[in-house]
């Protein structure tokens, strides 16, 4: 058992990880810090975590592990106040969706990057946000990735690791560049299509009656549009070069499906849309095995 994580940024995500590891009893004490005071006694009170401090210096002290829970653009700033309560042997992890600008946020601060910074991000989540919406089962049968630097320490990554191991979640690893790739086609495009679908529709002149009588799919579909728009934001700039290429790509393949349709080639579009359908159903199989 460690003796203390702090985690800064008690939402969805970091309030999940405060319960499991609570439930776990993975340390002594989990501890919160955040801008939102009520909502951090709130947490303390009915049992997520066992402490707040508003000062993220005071959260910090003391923390073998420091999880950082905060929108991508907050980071840079998290890193530099967290600075004074770093000790030789605090572990520094983050939930962020994409990795390459949280090690740069990290280099800037630090200039040479800690050897106990272990990049990471739990692939879980809901459309609903903030502490209250958190839940200790979040991350069972879920994938974590950690995406470790040449020089990170092998003992922080496995207590990292230990640590998602503890909420009941897989972890796999892999390099940063890779993560960003492949969390762009399969997280931040779907949620960019959601978004932008919706957009669409509220803007059409018949949109009241166009919501009122939408259907299981459309729910289905633009559930993930509900997600915190600040969070999606900054994924959105923060991986811009991977999610550019990716649209490209989806583009490219949306006009595909356009001509189709406009020039009436049926078998052509049953031909994609069963590969599509064998593509889901082997997926949906091997994530419920």
């Amino acid at each position: 058992m460690l003796n203390q994580v702090t985690i800064i940024g008690l939402g969805l995500i970091g309030g999940s990880l405060a319960r499991a590891l609570k439930q776990q009893q993975f340390a002594a004490r989990i501890v919160a810090t955040g801008r939102d005071e009520s909502q951090l006694r709130w947490a303390v009170e009915n049992g997520v975590v066992d402490a707040y401090a508003m000062d993220i210096v005071e959260a910090c002290t003391g923390a073998d592990v420091i999880v950082l829970a905060v929108p991508l653009g907050a980071m840079a700033t998290c890193l530099q106040a967290i600075k004074p309560a770093l000790q030789a042997t605090t572990i520094i992890t983050d939930v962020g969706s994409a990795k390459a600008s949280v090690v740069a946020a990290a280099q800037q601060v630090f200039e040479q990057i800690p050897e106990n910074f272990v990049p990471g991000h739990p692939i879980a989540g809901t459309e609903k946000s903030g502490v209250q919406a958190s839940f200790a089962t979040l991350f069972q049968n879920r994938r974590v990735i950690v995406t470790p630097l040449t020089h990170t320490q092998e003992r922080a990554v496995n207590t990292v690791r230990d640590m998602w191991l503890a909420t009941g979640a897989t972890v796999d690893q892999m390099s940063v560049e890779y993560h960003d790739e492949v969390l762009a086609a399969t997280s931040h495009l779907p949620h960019l299509l959601a978004y932008g679908l919706v957009d669409t529709l509220v803007n059409l002149d018949s949109s009241e009656e166009i919501f009122r009588f939408a259907a299981g799919g459309f729910r289905d579909f633009t559930r993930i549009a509900s997600s915190d728009p600040v969070v999606w934001r900054d994924i959105s700039l923060a991986n811009r070069d991977a999610i550019l290429e990716v649209l490209a790509r989806y583009r490219h393949d949306l006009d595909t499906l356009a001509g189709y349709i406009e020039r009436s080639e049926g078998e052509a579009l049953q031909t994609l849309f069963a590969r599509a359908k064998r593509a889901r159903d082997k997926c949906m199989k091997q994530l419920e095995s």
